[in-house]
């Protein structure tokens, strides 16, 4: 979730001078772009993955701060609802068999979390929501002690002025309300971080969201909440809806959310920073003593906390990072990432480190062309296919230049296959781990079965009528087996139904 902030009070003078402050952030940030204070020659890829915690029976396990202190691994983290945990996986290089040491440690690291924790009643689980959710383990009881998430919820509701108020419809419909941001915490992705220069920036933030849509209909695995079946990546909408602080009269306005696909094109990363600046009040106005222009003139790097913070509050799909790492020779440098926060957690590890090897591949071949994808498609194009992707999932119809209004898996298996798989060649990926991973992606075209539709599937093989009380059942049921499954070294495509 970001930086580690105490819970404290605000008063309108602290948001004036985090104002000013962050504000001075940007103007160091843009001197640093400015002389090329960057690093990427050799640029790495990151993974974090959150997860669900379940109790036997497959229903919330409101366990976070007892599993983490028995996993005793500081790759593992706490995240905002006490049913959620968070994995970072350490960073690798795609060119030193990146992919594979993705898949390798974290299969190892969640077995290893799954035997400790499973000592205090909390089984892992991924998927992007958790299906046996109920309302009640939504509320404002069901927070994560640390003081970051409370203080978060505090703002959050403090800028909207009332409750959040949720309305989705899929395949059933849901409308309720909440008295806190925790069905923020429903929602479990995997988030995918990409390290590249200043000067390319903008052509990886534009490939990241031509290729949105697509990654949503392959990877949706989201199709239940609290007992219904809406959107085939709810999530989206979820997200969207649940961090959303905005009045209805804001959004009348034109007010941009806070949960954002964004509005155009861009040509450089300050674009996104001085948006960020520019359109979101702050929700966390925690002053940091640094003096960004001191730091900067005499050599060394800033952490620029305050527009980190910031940044870290305005919820793009893809966002930007400016972050600050030590070199082995413990040099400070700065760099910069893309954050691809688009796919949900899940449904194995197989699967994750396929749909990684898809980004990464897709995305590098799409800069590397001689024409912009981004130049013969609209912004507006791109977000109505990234909301048609998370409603219908796999079966989308989306929009591509060349082809029109397409099946996702026409275009993936007739143009981005092979655009993936020159990508991953560049990056210095070997073929024999090329072929495995993108013929995951391949299969899973063909067949026709991602995590959201093999799981809605299992669930109407079991439900036997139309109470809610069974639906649940069901649901618990296809949960277990999911999770048996999820631990298996099968993907998806493969699982029988």
């Amino acid at each position: 979730m970001g930086e580690e902030v105490e819970h404290q009070e605000f008063t309108r003078a602290d948001r004036t001078r985090y104002r000013e402050k962050v504000r001075r952030d940007l103007d160091v940030f843009a001197q640093m772009l400015r002389e090329g204070r960057f690093r990427a020659d050799d640029p790495m890829v990151g993974l974090e993955v959150e997860l669900n915690l379940v109790d036997e029976d497959g229903d919330p396990a409101l366990k976070n701060a007892e599993a983490l202190a028995v996993i005793a691994d500081p790759d593992f983290q706490t995240e905002l609802g006490q049913f959620n945990i968070e994995i970072n996986v350490p960073p690798v290089r795609l060119r030193e068999g990146g992919l594979t040491s993705f898949e390798e440690g974290l299969r190892s690291s969640l077995n290893h979390a799954e035997e400790r924790s499973a000592a205090v009643g909390a089984h892992l689980v991924m998927i992007g929501i958790l299906p046996t959710l109920r309302a009640g383990h939504l509320g404002p009881h069901t927070i994560s002690a640390n003081p970051r998430y409370r203080l978060l919820n505090d703002q959050v509701l403090r800028a909207r002025g009332e409750d959040i108020a949720i309305a989705i419809g899929g395949v059933d419909r849901l409308e309720t309300t909440s008295e806190s941001i925790m069905p923020e915490a429903a929602c479990t992705s995997t988030q995918l971080h990409l390290q590249v220069r200043p000067e390319e920036f903008a052509a990886y933030w534009n490939a990241s969201q031509a290729v949105a849509a697509v990654q949503l209909a392959l990877g949706a695995n989201s199709p239940y909440l609290l007992g219904q079946e809406l959107w085939r990546e709810t999530r989206i909408p979820l997200f969207e809806q649940a961090t959303d602080t905005r009045s209805e009269e804001l959004k009348i306005q034109g007010v941009r959310p806070r949960v954002w696909f964004g509005e155009r094109w861009i040509t450089s990363v300050f674009d996104l920073f001085e948006e960020n600046v520019r359109y979101f009040p702050p929700l966390l106005p925690v002053l940091d003593d640094e003096d960004p222009e001191a730091v900067l003139e005499a050599g060394g790097t800033p952490e620029l906390p305050e527009l980190r913070l910031h940044n870290g509050t305005v919820y793009r799909w893809n966002r930007p990072v400016y972050d600050v790492v030590r070199e082995p020779g413990g040099e400070r440098v700065p760099h910069l990432r893309v954050e691809n926060r688009v796919l949900a957690a899940g449904p194995s590890v197989v699967d994750t480190i396929a749909n990684a090897a898809f980004y990464f591949g897709l995305v590098r071949a799409l800069v590397e062309s001689p024409r912009p994808l981004w130049s013969a498609m609209s912004f507006a194009a791109a977000e109505e296919n990234f909301h048609a992707a998370a409603r219908t999932g796999i079966d989308a119809q989306l929009f591509w230049p060349g082809l029109g209004e397409a099946p996702a898996t026409e275009i993936v298996l007739r143009r981005l296959l092979p655009l993936a798989h020159q990508g991953l060649l560049a990056w210095g990926v070997d073929q024999p781990t090329i072929d495995r991973l993108l013929g995951i992606i391949e299969q899973r075209c063909l067949v026709g079965r991602n995590g959201a539709e093999w799981f809605v599937a299992a669930t109407a093989k079991r439900t036997t009528g139309s109470s809610r009380e069974k639906r649940r059942r069901a649901l618990r049921a296809t949960l277990l087996e999911y999770r048996d499954r999820m631990h298996a070294a099968e993907p998806v495509h493969s699982w029988d139904l």
